[in-house]
């Protein structure tokens, strides 16, 4: 196994990790993260153990009850009722149970209960991946959790015994702790600690955790740090870039700032911020290289965000060889969930292209080879309330979620189906709210983590090096909920 034992996260390694970014100057784009890189990967072929993980995080909070939607005859009423409908004929914030009818889930195995659920009406493309080709895995009532945790614990004044995560319900905060297990400000997240473990497999490469979303915590290690790309490519340098155009319309110009940028100067800091431009030149010409051209149009979905990102994500699996890459982290985004107004008339536009987007690339990766190799998944700041604001939903905690992939063990729906119910009581059929049908998540972000890092190839005695509360999970709780370490989604 290549793997080795995981960079504490201590006050000296973020020391360390900042000083090194501060000899990088503030004049470079901070997508190259450069300084605190070393120098290109060695070219090579990749082998045949390539394994990629592909966040794509939504950001804005997700409505769960409306993506995941409960489905059999009971269950359904509740949620109509709660949300403002007239039985199956649905109204309010309630979708028409004759519209989910294309969309439902025939999982291989039935939910205990006679409970099933159908996916939005407009992920059809998802729903069809789920029930016949069994690519797709949904994880209920996902979300942050320092450990096993019931109602009455959580509303308990015990906060030693009975901790919460940090700063509930606030968007900044939970996206962070989605990513890094801590608020916002925080400097490492779970996918830059599975790159400290890639960086000795992929020789030391920058290309280890990519971002086609902008700077995210998910991606930043102790030595891995993100490199961003645009939908369109590698970012550039545009006065001294090798790849680009003139500077000011003149070759003789940009040669100039070329020549002037990179010359040697014999000063220890000019020095070093003309090896971070050399290696930023030769990193954009790298990715520039390994991404090639672009795939034929109607590959993916046309004025679909998500799906552009996704569609550089394939192109650079598909130029792994170049890149000389063993494992890679990636991270996709799109934005728009936080539907406090509005959830019917903007969520479908949103499912959609989610849809779309995550089908399409799963698609496409089988069309490369590479299908069982790499695993796309979903998470969100938090989800949303059950009860409705009028034409909304608040925020909320626990959510439902989607892993895609060759090697997801599919057509399958993991983990506890929630009560439908908004009450503040903590007899046994409600405790997994916590008020208006916020779910109290029944498998951490841990867990979940956990079970995408050990298919990525980390041991379980390194597990908890990446994921700080997993030690805490790994058992069934007196509550008589399983809180395995491993939720078992992946082959």
């Amino acid at each position: 196994m290549y793997l080795i034992n995981p960079v504490q996260h201590t006050r000296r390694a973020f020391l360390r990790r900042s000083g090194q970014l501060a000899m990088a100057g503030t004049a470079l784009p901070f997508a190259l993260n450069l300084a605190a890189m070393g120098e290109a990967a060695a070219q090579g072929a990749p082998g045949d153990d390539y394994k990629a993980l592909v966040c794509v995080f939504l950001f804005g909070g997700n409505d769960y009850a409306n993506t995941v939607v409960t489905y059999d005859t009971d269950s359904y009423g509740k949620y109509s009722t709660i949300r403002g409908g007239d039985g199956e004929a649905g109204g309010g914030i309630a979708i028409p149970r004759a519209a989910l009818a294309a969309t439902e889930l025939k999982p291989t195995q039935a939910l205990p209960g006679g409970r099933s659920y159908a996916l939005h009406p407009s992920m059809t493309r998802l729903a069809d991946l789920f029930n016949t080709e069994g690519k797709v895995a949904v994880q209920l009532n996902v979300g942050p959790l320092i450990k096993p945790l019931t109602r009455a614990q959580y509303s308990s004044s015990n906060r030693r015994d009975f901790p919460v995560p940090p700063k509930l319900f606030s968007h900044n905060d939970q996206q962070s702790v989605w990513q890094s297990s801590s608020p916002e400000g925080s400097t490492v997240g779970w996918g830059g600690n599975l790159g400290d473990l890639a960086l000795s497999a992929n020789g030391g490469s920058m290309f280890t955790c990519m971002s086609v979303a902008g700077n995210a915590v998910f991606l930043s290690g102790d030595q891995a740090l993100q490199y961003q790309v645009g939908t369109g490519g590698a970012v550039r340098i545009n006065s001294v870039s090798g790849t680009g155009g003139n500077l000011f319309n003149s070759a003789a110009v940009k040669a100039a700032m070329q020549q002037i940028a990179q010359r040697e100067s014999g000063h220890m800091l000019e020095d070093e911020y003309t090896r971070v431009i050399r290696r930023a030149i030769t990193a954009e010409g790298t990715i520039t290289g390994a991404i090639q051209q672009d795939f034929p149009a109607g590959t993916f979905p046309d004025k679909n965000n998500l799906a552009d990102q996704l569609k550089m994500v394939a192109r650079l699996i598909r130029g792994r060889g170049a890149l000389g890459i063993r494992r890679q982290v990636f991270f996709v985004s799109m934005g728009g969930f936080d539907l406090h107004d509005d959830l019917i008339a903007r969520q479908p536009g949103l499912m959609q292209k989610l849809s779309e987007a995550m089908a399409d690339f799963h698609k496409q990766m089988g069309a490369l080879g590479v299908a069982n190799n790499v695993t796309a998944f979903t998470a969100s700041d938090f989800g949303r309330t059950l009860s409705s604001n009028s034409n909304g939903s608040d925020h909320g905690w626990g959510g439902h979620h989607f892993v895609v992939g060759g090697a997801v063990k599919g057509k399958a729906i993991y983990g506890t189906a929630p009560s439908v119910s908004i009450t503040n009581t903590a007899n046994d059929a409600d405790q997994w709210h916590v008020g208006q049908g916020r779910l109290l998540p029944t498998t951490s972000v841990d867990q979940y983590a956990a079970t995408l890092a050990r298919w990525f190839g980390v041991p379980d005695n390194q597990l908890d090096g990446i994921l700080p509360n997993l030690k805490n999970f790994g058992m069934t709780a007196p509550s008589g909920i399983a809180y395995p370490r491993d939720v078992g989604f992946m082959a």
